[in-house]
Parts: C-alpha cells; sequence; structure tokens
C-alpha cells in the first residue's frame, strides 16, 4: 500500500482546528456548558490542541475528557465476538449530565466508532447533546451519523486508506492517502 497523496500538511491541519475551535464557541455560544472528549488516540491530540486554541481565545480552559476505544480488527477483542469497537476506557471526570459533550476523532468513516463512545457517554449520564469534530470526513457512513464541525471532507474509495500523523506520536502533522 503505498502513498497516493498527501492531503494536509501542519499548517494546514492547524487552521482547520483553528477553525473547528472558533466554530465550536460560535455554535455554543461560549464553553460554559461544554465538555471536549478525545477518542485515543489521534483524536484525544486533536482534543488537546482544539482545548488549548479555546482557552487562549476564551480566556479560560474548556473541560476535557478521554475515551481509549478499541477498534473492530480480527486480532483485538471484540464486543460479543462482533465487528463493534469495544469501549476499554473512559477518563472523564466531569458530569456529562446537561452538558454539551463534543467528541473529538481523526478520521470518520463508517461511524461505528463515534456510536460506540456516544454509548459511553450516555453511559455516565445524559449529556444535553453530543456533537461530534472530526479532523477528516472520508464518507462511506454505514451509520446515520454526521459530524457537526469538519477540517476537511476527503471523499474516498473504499480502497483507500486515510493516514492521520500528529506529532505526539508520529514526529509530523500530516494527513495522507493511500492505495
Amino acid at each position: 500500500m503505498g502513498e497516493k497523496a498527501n492531503i494536509l500538511d501542519e499548517k494546514a491541519i492547524n487552521r482547520a482546528l483553528t477553525r473547528i475551535a472558533h466554530e465550536i464557541i460560535e455554535r455554543n455560544k461560549g464553553i460554559d456548558e461544554c465538555i471536549l472528549v478525545g477518542i485515543k488516540t489521534r483524536g484525544a491530540f486533536l482534543a488537546k490542541r482544539l482545548a488549548d486554541r479555546i482557552e487562549v481565545i476564551e480566556g479560560k480552559p474548556i473541560k476535557t475528557g478521554e475515551l481509549d476505544i478499541t477498534l473492530y480488527r480480527d486480532d483485538l477483542s471484540l464486543k460479543n465476538n462482533t465487528d463493534e469497537p469495544l469501549v476499554q476506557q473512559v477518563d472523564i471526570t466531569h458530569d456529562v449530565k446537561d452538558k454539551k459533550v463534543i467528541l473529538v476523532d481523526d478520521v470518520l468513516y463508517t461511524g461505528r466508532t463515534v456510536r460506540a463512545a456516544m454509548d459511553a457517554v450516555m453511559d455516565l449520564g445524559r449529556p444535553a447533546q453530543i456533537q461530534l469534530a472530526v479532523l477528516i470526513d472520508r464518507g462511506h457512513r454505514e451509520l446515520p451519523i454526521r459530524a457537526d464541525y469538519v477540517g476537511k471532507n476527503i471523499p474516498t474509495s473504499s480502497g483507500e486508506r486515510i493516514v492521520v500523523k500528529v506529532t505526539e506520536t508520529d514526529e509530523v502533522d500530516a494527513v495522507s492517502i493511500y492505495e
């Protein structure tokens, strides 16, 4: 599988995250009732970057949390031996009841990971709203899930793969498409 194209570089990713931060603040009329929840691994790093930008803009920190979801691969533990994602760990110390929870992930694809994340949040209490922010929306949804905030829409074929790299784990910020 070789790299077909580099879609976003570090500057483009930073611009997208800054735009999403402004959109989150504007849509929610501030951040007082909001909790940013990153889906590990890369979604958690993107959520941290969004939180930093929001704090600079608003002059106060936004509440944050993390979810660890095992993706549906044959070699990983699966819920009831199906191809469903399994929530491994929830690190949300704030009460979600009546709050606006904004899930953050790197790539939105089938929607199954987001559904698992929503289930995990709902297990903690009933939020007023759940929103979704993603760096990349690549289409191919299997569930009726859409992102509220999108860095970039990248239509792909099912044979292509989107790879998001972040400096925290990959030493570079980049989004590429592979065939």
